[in-house]
């Protein structure tokens, strides 16, 4: 997610190891003595991709304690492993909950082995990540990893809830993804300041910076769910409306657009069943950008991301740690995938 610079090059060359020992973790916390379920496992480890979560669990302990982290390192990478299981799980059920073919470029686990076998590994993964997490000496990162694991599925819940609810409104919106995705993200910021030795003042910007990245993050995936290329984001596209989930730049286009737009809108998911592809992307697209709907996201996710990066720059000494935090924060609404 990020292009490499001179100037943090050696901080950069550590997280990328860190990350390499976490995937390693990862694995061999997976390991089981059933092929079938190390074939599982291996085949989603390739839902692995910009590894966001333990990235922000490393580069803020490593941010918090000025680039030394010494003791604390290998509470980090326990952390990091947890949250990407957490993380892994989700992506696993999410693909249920949305019926989707394709994940990473490749078959997901529901379209690969059913519904059944997706639902028992989602919670293999949730079971191992408690399972590592209560290696730890300190039980309360394992209660702060429960209690935001009960939030996400809030979120999803709630989102689950507002299908088909075609007046939606910004605010709810905000805090469906704030629960579901932005949680996890502010948990990892806060886990990897605390381990890093921060203050109080410190872990509650870190913790403010991962929720409103992670907040931008979901924005720009909505976004890229209805004008994104399947080949470049490597996933299934069109889910939210073949579902009926209303998403920010919907919600922003049915009430700025005039009554006819908003009535050829609702037509186009109104008429498209859940059993189908859903309507049609290309006629959503066109019609959402007419009321500036998909600028009005991205404007909503940059203005996020600033807020991100201010709450860093006000809380951490500056150093190659905490600007490649800065600059995490800009590569989530430069993405295309």
């Amino acid at each position: 997610m990020l292009m490499p610079t001179d100037t943090d090059a050696p901080i950069r060359q550590r997280l990328a190891d860190e990350l390499v020992r976490v995937e390693s973790r990862f694995r061999a916390e997976l390991m089981s003595d059933l092929d079938c379920v190390n074939t599982l496992v291996e085949h989603v480890e390739r839902y692995r991709g910009k590894m966001l979560r333990p990235t922000l669990v490393l580069a803020c302990g490593l941010a918090a304690s000025n680039g030394g982290a010494g003791e604390a390192d290998e509470r980090l990478r326990v952390v990091a492993t947890v949250v990407e299981m957490v993380h892994m799980a989700t992506l696993v059920h999410d693909d249920i909950l949305d019926e989707a073919d394709v994940r990473r470029r490749g078959h997901t686990v529901n379209a690969l082995s059913g519904n059944e076998t997706a639902v028992m590994l989602g919670d293999y993964l949730i079971s191992h990540a408690y399972h590592l997490c209560s290696s730890l000496d300190d039980q309360s990162i394992s209660r702060q990893v429960a209690a935001t694991t009960n939030v996400v599925c809030e979120g999803e819940l709630l989102q689950l809830s507002n299908r088909h609810h075609w007046e939606l409104d910004e605010p709810t919106y905000f805090d469906i993804i704030r629960r579901k995705t932005a949680s996890l993200c502010g948990l990892c910021c806060r886990l990897g300041a605390e381990l890093g030795g921060a203050d109080a003042a410190t872990i509650e910007a870190f913790e403010g910076y991962g929720e409103r990245l992670g907040v931008a993050f979901q924005v720009i995936d909505d976004v890229l769910d209805l004008t994104g290329d399947e080949a470049v984001v490597g996933k299934s596209l069109g889910l939210d409306a073949m579902k009926h989930k209303l998403t920010l730049p919907l919600i922003h286009h049915l009430s700025v657009g005039d009554a006819e737009q908003r009535r050829a809108t609702l037509g186009l998911l109104r008429e498209a069943p859940e059993s189908s592809s859903g309507p049609p992307r290309g006629l959503l697209r066109r019609a959402i950008e007419s009321t500036g709907s998909i600028a009005y996201a991205r404007e909503q996710a940059g203005r996020l991301v600033e807020q991100a990066k201010t709450r860093v720059a006000s809380s951490s000494p500056s150093g190659p740690a905490a600007e490649l935090l800065i600059g995490l924060a800009d590569a989530v609404t430069a993405r295309d995938r």
